[in-house]
């Protein structure tokens, strides 16, 4: 019985210090995703696009928030808008499905923002996607259908850096000269990274990396 005891306080005390490396690690690495993307986000907004691309890709988001566009959508249509206002692009495109909150299609909420907006320009849709790396490769056929060479992608600015690592590793094909556009929206304006969609990004990037995204 007293060996028996001390194995299992050995078992005990080890397991103790796993739990304590494996989640001091966890820690670190959530830590150290959070600055890298950040710092991204802040790089993009000091450096917004200068050459001109034949189009803007706004991802979507959630659509409907209180009854009411989601300002953190919005924020990312304002943002192509004012592309285009600068002769940066010719032509907006939405990509974004049916939210499971509202059961709206963000990239024909988009698109209605954008025409409330006085927006008179051409938009193309994408309106099956429902994450990120979808609006990607769903974003893929119609920009080549279109006969498209050069993008600006458009998000959020915590979003950014795992978009450009799912860019990177080619899953938005290979045809495309692809930049980059933070939009600061209200929801980034106002919380910056505290935001919870920021907060949600470390975890994202580890969900990409491990199922081989990138």
């Amino acid at each position: 019985m007293p060996s028996q005891l001390i194995l299992l306080s050995f078992l005990t005390r080890w397991l103790r210090i796993s739990i304590y490396l494996i989640s001091s690690t966890a820690t670190l690495l959530y830590l150290s995703l959070l600055i890298i993307i950040g710092t991204y986000a802040n790089n993009l907004l000091a450096h917004p696009p200068s050459q001109k691309s034949d189009v803007a890709l706004i991802l979507g988001n959630r659509a409907y928030l209180h009854d009411a566009p989601n300002p953190c959508l919005t924020g990312r249509v304002d943002e192509g808008i004012l592309l285009f206002s600068q002769g940066l692009v010719t032509q907006l495109a939405m990509s974004g499905g049916r939210d499971h909150e509202d059961n709206r299609i963000e990239a024909q909420v988009m698109e209605a923002y954008a025409r409330s907006k006085g927006f008179k320009g051409n938009i193309l849709l994408e309106s099956r996607s429902s994450s990120t790396l979808e609006n990607l490769k769903f974003s893929q056929v119609m920009l080549q259908a279109a006969g498209v060479k050069s993008v600006i992608i458009v998000s959020e600015p915590y979003h950014m850096w795992r978009i450009k690592q799912l860019v990177d590793a080619g899953q938005l094909g290979l045809d495309f000269n692809v930049s980059y556009a933070a939009a600061p929206s209200q929801c980034w304006l106002t919380w910056g990274m505290a935001f919870k969609g920021a907060l949600r990004e470390p975890l994202a990037i580890i969900h990409n990396y491990s199922k081989g995204y990138f």
